[in-house]
This record gives C-alpha cells, structure tokens and sequence, in this order.
C-alpha cells in the first residue's frame, strides 16, 4: 500500500501576503499548482471583560486569561455600602416590636433557634447575681450559659447586616461583630487585680484557645457536618491558601517573644529579660495590626473581585437558599436595635462571669489554663461556631471556611495584639510571651490544618481528626498546672504583675 502524497506549499513572498485581502469566513483555496494553501484566520482582537474592565489577550495567545479587577475608588466602595442587596431588603421601615422579636426567636437557622432556648436563663442569671450573691457557682454556671444567647443574638445581627452590604464586606463585619465578646471579655480581664488568680495569664491563654477552638473544633465541626451530608465537600483554593497561610504568618510572630524569652533565659538578668521580651511583645502586636489591616484592605479593595465571585457562587450552591429567600429581614433601625441590646448584655454577663473566675480557680482548683484556653474560648466563639457549621450543613464551605480563618485571623492578628496595646496603654505588662505548651500545640495544630486544606476537599474523617486533636489538648489543659507565681508564665520567664499568685 503506497503511502499517500503530502502536498507542498510553495512559500509567496511577504510583501504579497500583506496586500492579500483577509476573507472573512476565511475559506481553503488551490493555487495555480494544485498545492492547497494554508487557511488564513483573523486575528481576534483583544477584548474587555464586562465584569472587570481589564483588557485581555484573545484566548489563543493568552489560554488561561487571568481577569484582574480594577482598584475600588472611594466613591465607589461607598456607594456599595449604602446600598442594600436584595438578599437583605426587608420590605419595611423603622422598628417594629412583633416582628422584631418573631425574626430574632426564629433567628437564621435550626441551631441558632435550639440556642435561643437559653433565654429564659439570662434575666435569672442577672436576678441571682444580685439577690444571691454567695451561690458562686449557681451565678457562674448561669452566666456562662447566659453568655450563650447573647452571643447568638450578636451573631444574627451582624448577618442581617452582612446581608444588606457587599459579599466581601459583609464577611469582614459578621466576623468582626462575632469577635466582639472576646475583645469585650478580654477587656474586662485586663482591667481585674487579683491576689489569686493571674488574669494576664488567663488571657494569654484565652488567645490561643480562641484560635485553637475556632480552628480545631468549629472547623472540624464543619467537615464532619458536611461529610454526612455529602461525601465531599469541596472549596475555593483562593480562600484556603490565603487564609493558610496568614495563618502560619500569625503562628510566627506570636512565636517570636516566646521563644526569645526561653532562648535566652538564664543568660540574661531576670528584670532586663522580662523588659526586653514585654518591648518585644509590644513591637510584634503594632506589626501584625498592620498585617490585619493590609489583609483587609487585600480582600476589601484590591482583590475584592476574586472573593466577590466566589460567594457569589457560593450563594447559588446554598441548599436552604429557597427557603432563607422568603424568611423576613430585620429593618437596619432594628439591627442597630439588636446590636445595642446584645452588646450590652454580653459586657454585662462577661463583667459577672469573671468576677467568678476567682471562685473557680480558688475554691474548685480548676486550672487557669483550663479556664483560659477552653473554657472562656467555647462561650465567646458560640454564634461564630453556629454560623459556620450551618453553612457547611448547606453545602456553602466557602462561607463556612471565610468565618472560620476569619475568625481565628481576627483573634491572632487583631484581639490579641489589640488587648496588648490595651494593657500598654493601662500599664499592665500583657506581653505575647507564652508557655511552650500553649505555642506548641499552636503551631503544630496550623500546620495539621493546612494541610488538611491543601488540595481544597475535605470530607468527616478530617474533622473528627480535628475535634479529637482538640479534646486531647483540652484534656491536657486540664491537667495543667497553674503558675507559682502571678507573673511567671507557666514554665517560662513573662512579664510581672504586681501579686503573687
């Protein structure tokens, strides 16, 4: 069998080529020699995305257009805040009592209505405070679960508020309304003197069990919830690579004056090691402020287009989204209304609840470890929790993982360097210097969920892997001892207070 004749093409010269007329559909023409001549194309032109505005090659010189959205001009991000989306419009005006308290008992979703149970316990709380005050433990144990409610309540305000803004900054208030009642609890903390307990301690770990709990157990919680109800879930790598790695960014530097001050103990003279490591702190809390502020103003402004498409999306894939669209919004006069109100019940409930700590650390010897790296964390992060894993239930990871690395960034990089600056200015020697328990556990829980995010699925072994990790360092909290002294960290040189514990 002969092999077929593969005909060639005699080469014109360039300058003919250039007077050839471009036909257009381009056509397959013979020439004069029987030789078939390359098909001529047109070039297409380069175009404009009408979703950003940014020039892009056509596709076949450029196969993978990455499409950058344009910076937000001032103007422009403030008309987006003024305007209402139409996921958030309520159809009414002013405040309106009945429907006012049917939406907040409704609340947004199944576990936030089974939490709102707990209402009746928060004006018995108050009442016992008062009228019993030697029932430490009663006033104790009902303002804890009191706490619960009320962080629910502040939670669901700052939804309905997220709702009536822009995606990307309807993400950054919801999570930063949640973290009220930790920057409200670490106040009241930083304010206290006691000769028994070491408030700057309990605080210290209070930081890293907001972290530990948000990122172990709540994002555990939301791959297990997931899991059962789908066999994998998936999410935007956009938003775990970025969250990742600021994660393991916060991780560092709150390791810097740690390991500084157990580097070089004994070297140093104890009063200048303790100065130094106190300046140290102080220095790293102004720098990952600023590493705050930049990543806000990463996803607000510069990249806003990114995450805007990806909740957009995320909106779409919503199992419940038929059902949340014909639920009734709170007016913006009443989510001001139920803002004021839970933010002035959770400082209430917060100032009696440590006014309690004492109680607990003094006469039930449970750990100023426990008490701050477990205790306080599951109270202050509960609406956050909620929040996060009924959107995994949903099948809206990507929200769920926004609130969770939201939430853990906002305690790493804004609460904790904020309560420093805090105590500086108060005079307290709060410092970032922790015990090597609390920062191992730390870094080794960040990198166990990093790479659990790495290939952007996550189904329920990984959860339960977290919520065990979690449990086993709760446990070994328990356990901990309590310092011998009020300034000493627990194992470590730390800034001084004035009382020994």
């Amino acid at each position: 069998m002969s092999s077929p004749t593969v005909p060639t093409t005699t080469n014109p010269d360039p300058t003919t080529i250039q007077q050839l007329p471009v036909p257009s559909p381009p056509p397959t023409s013979n020439n004069t020699n029987g030789n078939t001549t390359a098909q001529l194309e047109k070039p297409l032109p380069a175009t404009t995305s009408p979703s950003t505005g940014s020039l892009s090659l056509p596709f076949h010189n450029n196969p993978t257009p990455v499409l950058t959205p344009p910076r937000r001009t001032l103007s422009a991000w403030a008309t987006d805040i003024l305007t209402v989306r139409p996921t958030g419009e309520s159809g009414r005006r002013g405040f309106n009592p009945k429907s006012f308290s049917k939406i907040i008992l409704r609340s947004s979703n199944l576990a936030s209505r089974v939490v709102n149970v707990l209402w009746p316990v928060v004006p018995v709380a108050i009442a016992i405070r008062y009228a019993l005050p030697e029932q430490q433990l009663a006033i104790f144990i009902l303002h804890y679960l009191a706490m619960v409610p009320c962080a629910n309540l502040l939670g669901f305000a700052g939804q309905e508020l997220a709702r009536k803004v822009p995606h990307v900054m309807g993400v950054l208030t919801e999570t930063t309304l949640g973290s009220l009642v930790e920057i409200i609890m670490f106040i009241v903390l930083i304010l206290r003197n006691d000769d028994e307990v070491d408030y700057i301690q309990v605080i210290k770990a209070a930081i890293l069990g907001s972290i530990l709990a948000t990122m172990l157990l709540c994002l555990g919680l939301c791959f297990v919830v997931g899991g059962l109800v789908r066999q994998e879930s998936t999410f935007s790598e956009a938003v775990s690579e970025a969250g990742s790695g600021l994660l393991l960014t916060a991780g560092f530097g709150l390791a810097i004056p740690t390991v500084f001050t157990h580097s070089l103990s004994g070297r140093l003279a104890e009063g200048d090691l303790e100065r130094k490591a106190l300046d140290i702190s102080r220095s790293t809390a102004l720098l990952l402020l600023i590493a705050y502020l930049v990543f806000v103003y990463f996803q607000s402004q510069t990249h806003h287009g990114i995450y805007d498409a990806i909740f957009v999306e995320e909106e779409l894939r919503d199992d419940d989204r038929h059902e949340e669209m014909r639920m009734h919004r709170l007016t913006f006069t009443e989510v001001c209304v139920a803002l004021i109100l839970s933010i002035g019940l959770v400082t209430l409930i917060a100032i009696n609840l440590v006014d309690k700590i004492h109680f607990l650390v003094a006469e039930r010897h449970v750990s100023d470890a426990f008490v701050g790296l477990i205790m306080l964390p599951l109270v202050e992060k509960a609406a956050e929790h909620l929040t996060a894993i009924d959107e995994a239930y949903d099948n809206q990871m990507n929200f769920a993982l926004s609130h969770v690395l939201g939430a853990t960034l906002q305690t790493a990089l804004f609460n904790g360097p904020l309560v420093v600056i805090v105590g500086w200015g108060l005079g307290k020697n709060m410092g970032l210097d922790f015990e090597i328990f609390d920062l191992a556990v730390l870094i080794l829980a960040i990198l166990t969920v990093g790479n659990f995010l790495r290939d952007q699925k996550s189904n329920y072994l990984e959860g339960v892997l977290c919520v065990i990790v979690y449990v086993a360092i709760a446990v070994a909290a328990l356990y901990y001892p309590n310092p011998e002294h009020g300034g000493s960290d627990h194992g470590g040189a730390s800034a001084p207070t004035e009382e020994p514990h």
